[in-house]
C-alpha cells in the first residue's frame, strides 16, 4: 500500500544527494489509509530517515491523493476512534512535520480529511488543479480532523472556514492556492514534475540552512512569535549555522565568483 524510493541525484556543480519519493498506492480506494496504512507510512518516513535523505516527495497513485480515512467494515457504534486519531494518526503527523530534509507533497484529486491533514505535515505542496481540498464531513455528521481547522481558519478565517464546512463545498487546486493553502498550483500532467524538481534542487542545497528555517516556521506558526523573538531565533539559527561546512562554503563561493557546492554539513 506505501511504497518508498530512494535515489541518488546530482546537481548543477556536481553535489550527490539522496532523495525518497513516498507513494500512497492504493488507487482502487483513492489512498485512504486504515490503521495498517497509517503505521507503514510513518514506517517508509522512518527508513527514509534513517537513509539520510536531503528531501522527499510525498505523492498518491491513481485519480487521487488520499480521500481521508478507509472506512471499509468500520461499525460507526464501536469504532475506537481515539486509537485512529489520537493513538496513530497525530503521532505520524508530527513525525512527518519534524522530518529532517525538507518535504514536498504531490496534491492531486481528492484530498480529504486524511489526506488534507498529510499535506499540512508536508512543508511544501504543489497542487493539480484537479485537486479537491475541503471538508467533506457534513454528509457524515463527524467533525473535520487531521488539522484541518487550524489550516482552514488561519489560511481563510472564520467566516470563511465554517462556509466549507457547513456546506461541505470543496475548492479546486486554483482556488486552495489562491487562498493561500497550499503553494503552487500546475496542470495535472506536470505536477509530479514540478515537486521532483524541487525536491531535487533542495536536496543538493544548503538542507542545513533550510532545516533551520522550517524549525523557525515551525516555531512561528505554533509559538506565534512576535517580530522581535522571531528575529532573536534567527539571529541564533544564524549564528549555529556559522559552524556549518555549507555555510562556509557559501561564503567562499559567493567571494570566488563561482557556484556553490553544498553538502549537507
Amino acid at each position: 500500500m506505501i511504497e518508498l524510493d530512494i535515489r541518488p541525484v546530482t546537481g548543477s556543480t556536481g553535489t550527490e544527494a539522496q532523495i525518497a519519493t513516498v507513494t500512497l498506492d492504493a488507487p482502487d480506494k483513492l489512498n485512504a489509509l486504515d490503521l495498517e496504512g497509517l503505521e507503514e507510512l510513518r514506517a517508509a518516513y522512518g527508513v527514509a530517515e534513517t537513509a539520510g535523505v536531503r528531501a522527499l516527495v510525498l505523492r498518491g497513485e491513481g485519480r487521487a491523493f488520499c480521500a481521508g480515512r478507509d472506512i471499509a467494515g468500520v461499525d460507526a457504534a464501536t469504532d475506537d476512534v481515539p486509537a485512529y486519531l489520537d493513538g496513530a494518526l497525530t503521532p505520524l503527523l508530527q513525525e512527518m512535520s519534524a522530518f529532517p530534509a525538507p518535504t514536498f507533497a504531490v496534491a492531486h484529486g481528492a484530498c480529504l480529511g486524511v489526506g488534507l491533514g498529510l499535506l499540512i505535515a508536508t512543508d511544501v505542496v504543489y497542487v493539480a488543479d484537479t485537486a479537491r481540498i475541503g471538508s467533506p464531513f457534513a454528509a457524515l455528521g463527524a467533525v473535520l480532523d487531521s488539522g484541518g481547522h487550524a489550516l482552514l481558519y488561519e489560511r481563510l478565517g472564520a467566516h470563511r472556514a465554517l462556509d466549507l464546512i457547513y456546506t461541505g463545498r470543496l475548492m479546486t487546486g486554483a482556488e486552495a492556492v489562491a487562498a493561500g493553502l497550499f503553494s503552487q498550483v500546475f496542470p495535472a500532467d506536470e505536477v509530479d514534475d514540478a515537486a521532483i524538481r524541487a525536491a531535487e534542487t533542495a536536496a543538493t542545497g544548503a538542507t542545513q540552512a533550510f532545516l533551520a528555517s522550517k524549525r523557525l516556521i515551525q516555531s512561528l506558526r505554533d509559538e506565534r512569535l512576535g517580530l522581535w523573538d522571531a528575529m532573536a531565533r534567527e539571529n541564533q539559527a544564524q549564528a549555529a549555522l556559522q559552524a556549518t561546512a555549507d555555510y562556509r562554503e557559501g561564503f567562499a563561493a559567493f567571494t570566488e565568483k563561482r557556484p556553490p557546492i553544498f553538502t549537507g554539513r
